[in-house]
């Protein structure tokens, strides 16, 4: 069948979301939500800039609710709090419209009881569901690393490490007022609860690792987190600006999830503008290693398919690849709240 497509968001990974749904053969873009005034109005082609595709862009939500649709991706910027965009969700959950969002929401058994009832309220009164897909949250644990524990007659401890290069990243508000990079070590507390950033990770995280707690039947006690922020050893300059040698340029979130009062599953990310403290290459995405019989080590890197132009990273081809992908399994899910399925394997097209 062919699938009826909402983009809601259009930055750059809305944007990669949007072109990959325009050149699928068994989707159709019925419209595009964009939150500014300078896209409103404008063809979805002339958004990617590309020949028009016959689908305006609108800032009216109204205008999107009436729409039929079988799913939107919901591309909105992450930004605390991890619910902010519940209202949104909501709506269109009430509207009919099945919604895939790309920053976590991957297992909402986790989630706040208060939570997972207003979702599961709006899905069943549009017969709709809800559910996250993207690499992290959404492939590397729930997908990748559980898959790779299949083959284990024993494990005992899991570890998924991370790196995301953040030097191209162009928003100084983002980059330095939000994260923190630039700050001087001390100042801020990534541990502390009331740090924005903090929470928000760790609202969004924390459910990946109770994902692959409950995925592998163990029972957690507890989900403790170990989040540095290291200085730069020279003056850098990226995309935001510039950060002075001394300040921060390397934040280290660590969540581990603890079993018997042992830390079992480990979840490591490191957002980095160099390579000064990575004790790994900054060319491997991800690095997984399942401590059992046999032992299992992981590398995965991503890379541009031969001939690639422009400056759409691998990663947002790859969010983009996962979110499709998982368009058929939202649309056949019960309403409500949906933990994202162990696997969503790419199918070839029908049309």
């Amino acid at each position: 069948m062919v699938y009826k497509v909402i983009q809601w968001a259009t930055g750059a990974m809305g944007k990669t979301c949007l072109r990959g749904v325009v050149d699928h053969p068994d989707l159709e873009l019925v419209g595009v939500y964009v939150y500014g005034d300078r896209k409103n109005g404008l063809d979805a082609g002339d958004i990617l800039r590309r020949e028009k595709v016959g689908v305006t862009a609108t800032n009216n939500i109204d205008e999107i609710l009436s729409l039929d649709a079988d799913v939107v991706i919901h591309a909105a910027r992450l930004q605390p709090p991890y619910d902010g965009h519940d209202d949104d969700i909501c709506r269109l959950l009430e509207a009919g419209m099945n919604v895939i969002s790309i920053n976590g929401n991957t297992f909402p058994g986790h989630w706040p009881e208060s939570r997972q009832k207003r979702i599961a309220k709006a899905g069943k009164k549009g017969n709709a569901s809800f559910m996250g897909a993207g690499l992290n949250p959404g492939f590397a644990a729930e997908k990748l690393t559980t898959a790779a524990t299949g083959i284990c007659l024993d494990v005992e401890k899991v570890t998924i490490s991370e790196t995301v290069l953040c030097h191209e990243m162009r928003s100084p508000e983002y980059v330095f007022d939000l994260l923190g990079f630039g700050s001087v070590p001390g100042e801020i507390d990534p541990n502390a609860n009331d740090w924005a950033p903090g929470a928000l990770l760790n609202d969004m995280f924390e459910e990946v690792v109770a994902c692959v707690a409950d995925r592998m039947c163990l029972p957690l006690d507890a989900i403790e987190r170990d989040h540095r922020m290291l200085p730069a050893k020279e003056d850098l300059t990226i995309a935001a600006g510039e950060i002075k040698k001394g300040t921060v340029s390397h934040l280290d979130w660590c969540w581990r999830g603890v079993v018997d009062g042992e830390p079992v599953i480990n979840l490591e990310i490191a957002w980095v503008m160099n390579a000064a403290h990575l004790d790994l290459s900054p060319d491997d995405l991800w690095r997984i290693r399942i401590d059992g019989t046999p032992t299992v080590n992981i590398a995965l890197g991503l890379e541009a398919p031969a001939g690639f132009e422009g400056r759409t990273s691998v990663e947002q081809l790859a969010v983009a690849g996962s979110v499709l992908n998982s368009i058929p399994y939202v649309v056949d899910a019960a309403p409500g709240p949906v933990a994202t399925p162990p696997s969503t394997p790419w199918q070839k097209p029908v049309s």
